[in-house]
């Protein structure tokens, strides 16, 4: 089953949230990935967890205001909201 699938059963902000924490986690974590290894590559899983996480908190809490955004758009055109 994939995250589509699964996210249709959850608020449309927290859907968003999880799919921003997601992305901005695995882009944190290359990112940091290749910033370990061109600094000091012995430590370089320490270096993708440093910009990975941090990634990924700032990429929920992008998320989570757009998917606010979208739930108050979607109500102020008079659709049905998902949640």
């Amino acid at each position: 089953m994939g995250f589509l699938k699964a996210s249709r059963n959850l608020p449309k902000p927290l859907a968003y949230a999880l799919l921003g924490a997601m992305w901005c986690g695995l882009l944190g974590g290359v990112v940091g990935l290749l910033v370990g290894l061109s600094v000091y590559p012995p430590t370089a899983w320490f270096a993708v967890l440093e910009i990975g996480i941090p990634a990924a908190l700032l990429g929920f809490v992008a998320g989570l205001l757009v998917g606010a955004a979208m739930l108050v758009v979607d109500r102020g055109h008079g659709a049905k909201p998902s949640h």
